[in-house]
């Protein structure tokens, strides 16, 4: 069985400094680092907006970021404006190593966010990946990185619907938790099957 790493949106915007930092975002880096060389394949995922999107408060008047809106494809919380294509925020944390199989850029069409790495927030668009898993033959596959709460989480329940047998390694996630996220999204991927593996 083929097993892949798959690394959730480690970028300067979600590390300490950055326009949407979780907390302790920059302590996955040096586990993910050290887990790459376990995997027969790695990918990497990259938020990559376009500068206005849709899913930014600063987008919509009168909204700030964290408050929710209703899009045509459901609720949205809007964000600060972060990862924009091209930014330095945008950009993989430094020491994070990239030498991984492949990059999916997500969250690039101006009017649909993206937090998992398989599907739009409007869970029809895929984003490639589920088909590039296939084609390398990998039906296991561990997820790290950020935010837990979110795109890890939302990437995870999606690869569970797909078919996969998935883990989450905590140890390398770290989470934003806003109003009980955090705890939401642990039992609902428990409750998925998905296997969470901590210290």
């Amino acid at each position: 069985m083929t097993q892949a790493l798959i690394v959730i949106d480690v970028q300067n915007d979600f590390c300490p400094g950055g326009a949407l930092a979780v907390p302790g975002g920059d302590e996955v880096v040096a586990p993910i680092n050290a887990m790459m060389g376990n995997f027969d394949t790695v990918i990497l995922t990259q938020d990559w907006h376009p500068a206005g999107h849709s899913s930014f408060a600063s987008s919509h008047s009168g909204m700030s970021p964290f408050e929710s809106v209703g899009m045509s494809y459901g609720p949205q919380v809007l964000w600060p404006d972060h990862c924009v294509q091209g930014s330095a925020g945008a950009e993989f944390h430094p020491e994070l190593d990239v030498s991984g199989d492949l990059i999916i850029r997500k969250g690039f069409r101006p009017l649909i966010d993206s937090y998992s790495g398989f599907f739009e927030n409007d869970q029809k668009t895929p984003t490639g990946l589920d088909g590039y898993l296939r084609s390398r033959g990998v039906a296991e596959l561990t997820f790290v990185g950020l935010a837990t709460d979110f795109c890890v989480a939302f990437s995870a329940l999606d690869a569970v619907k797909l078919g996969f047998k998935v883990h989450v390694d905590l140890t390398a996630c770290r989470g934003i938790d806003l109003e009980g996220s955090l705890a939401k999204s642990l039992a609902e991927m428990r409750a998925a099957g998905v296997q969470l593996q901590q210290v």
